[in-house]
């Protein structure tokens, strides 16, 4: 589908797909130090398993980059992808850059003017890679949490994504810890954590 329409102003000047790619790097170079851990731990607040997200995660962004293809304008795309269950966690964080390579690859070559259906908000190109880089950082925090690791989502990839995809989020705070906060994960001073299944992000191109 594709429209007449003003780009994001978040997008201009932006790498997206290079910001999906570190986003992946960043992310799997951190979980790397738990690869011999037990993935089987249930990560706090969540009801899936730790190895259960990397699947999650594998799935989020192929269908990403499948939406970008097909373009529906009212529906999911047929097409899931999974991580082989019996591999070892090393591959499946290999499976995780592979994935994101192929979302950044679809985002560098769709045209500016493409939207297609997500059901937070159709969207563009930076939209999905956005989207891509909150769930990396996002569930790459609630995977290191769990695994005793001291790492947060970086400030310089944590901004784009949560500029374009979280327009009205409370300033002041580090880009970091405003992304956990607006995806129900901490508190912020003045604002109470959301509620895990309260919270949303806008994809509409604006």
């Amino acid at each position: 589908m594709a429209v007449d329409s003003t780009a994001d102003s978040t997008a201009v000047g932006t790498d997206w797909p290079g910001l999906v790619i570190e986003a992946a790097a960043e992310t799997t170079s951190a979980l790397d130090q738990a690869a011999s851990a037990d993935w089987s731990r249930v990560p706090a607040g969540s009801d899936w398993t730790a190895r259960a997200t990397l699947d999650h995660l594998a799935l989020g962004l192929l269908g990403y980059a499948g939406l970008l293809t097909a373009r529906p304008t009212d529906r999911y795309i047929t097409l899931f992808g999974s991580l082989d269950p019996a591999a070892p966690i090393v591959h499946c964080l290999e499976g995780l850059r592979i994935a994101a390579g192929l979302l950044a690859t679809t985002v560098r070559d769709t045209p500016p003017d493409v939207r297609a259906w997500h059901p937070w908000g159709h969207s563009d190109g930076p939209g999905f890679a956005a989207m891509g880089i909150v769930e990396l950082l996002v569930h790459g925090r609630d995977l290191a949490k769990a695994h005793g690791l001291p790492w947060r989502p970086p400030d310089r990839l944590a901004a784009p994504a949560l500029a374009r995809l979280f327009p009205d989020a409370p300033h002041g705070h580090g880009s970091s810890h405003t992304l956990l906060w607006c995806t129900g994960r901490t508190a912020l001073p003045g604002h109470p954590r959301r509620p895990a299944d309260g919270w949303s992000w806008e994809g509409r191109v604006r």
